[in-house]
């Protein structure tokens, strides 16, 4: 199946891409790892990435859009992918649909991973790291006995920038005006499918599975 995985920051779309990777076998394609991939490959595209990253600028999207092009186009992504973080805005979409045209493929689906803005900030804000160890933790979620643990290391509970509630609240922002829009736009061409993603990860990852499956039988993907 070829499918778009839509979801605010917090939404664990990364996370159950990269399971469904393990599980199904259809490469995750996140722009990030992309645009890094390319750049050390040293590819046409890649190097005009990194011309921009070195000028301090953003990466066009003519740039973004022909590595995802590559991207799609390789062997191994022959039975499906998963688009893990694009498109982005409704240009980036029907940017994406030319390219997909371009290459005879069409979308199987969309899935939105459905969670609440009070769930998304506490994963957001939450998160901290463990001065001592390296350890990934959430204030909010990660058994208290992990925290303590941190403590009794000798360690802090440290809080990136990024993580804090200002930052959050202006990415939240940036992805209701700039991305939520995304949501009619693929409902209106009958690929919608919507998960909730705020149970534990395996619950989600069942819910996920199952309306792939369910798009799959009514002849939408394969």
């Amino acid at each position: 199946m070829r499918i778009v995985l839509l979801g605010a920051p917090g939404s664990g779309k990364g996370t159950q891409a990269k399971r469904l990777q393990e599980d199904r076998g259809w490469p995750q394609v996140s722009t990030g790892d992309l645009l890094r991939d390319a750049v050390s490959a040293g590819t046409p595209m890649g190097l005009r990435a990194r011309a921009a990253m070195d000028a301090g600028e953003l990466v066009a999207d003519e740039v973004v859009l022909g590595i995802i092009k590559d991207r799609l186009g390789s062997a191994d992504a022959g039975r499906g992918y998963i688009l893990d973080g694009y498109p982005r805005n409704l240009a980036q979409a029907e940017a994406l649909d030319g390219v997909l045209a371009e290459l005879n493929q069409t979308l199987d689906a969309a899935v939105l991973m459905d969670v609440p803005h009070e769930l998304l900030m506490k994963r957001l804000t939450g998160r901290r790291t463990c001065s001592k160890t390296g350890k990934l933790l959430n204030i909010h979620f990660s058994p208290p006995e992990e925290l303590q643990a941190c403590i009794d290391a000798g360690g802090e509970l440290l809080q990136r920038d990024d993580d804090r509630e200002a930052t959050i609240d202006n990415r939240l922002e940036v992805y209701r005006r700039q991305t939520e829009p995304l949501i009619e736009y693929y409902r209106g061409r009958n690929l919608l499918s919507v998960v909730t993603a705020h149970g534990s990860i395996d619950e989600v990852y069942a819910g996920l599975v199952g309306v792939l499956d369910d798009a799959a039988f009514a002849g939408r993907g394969a």
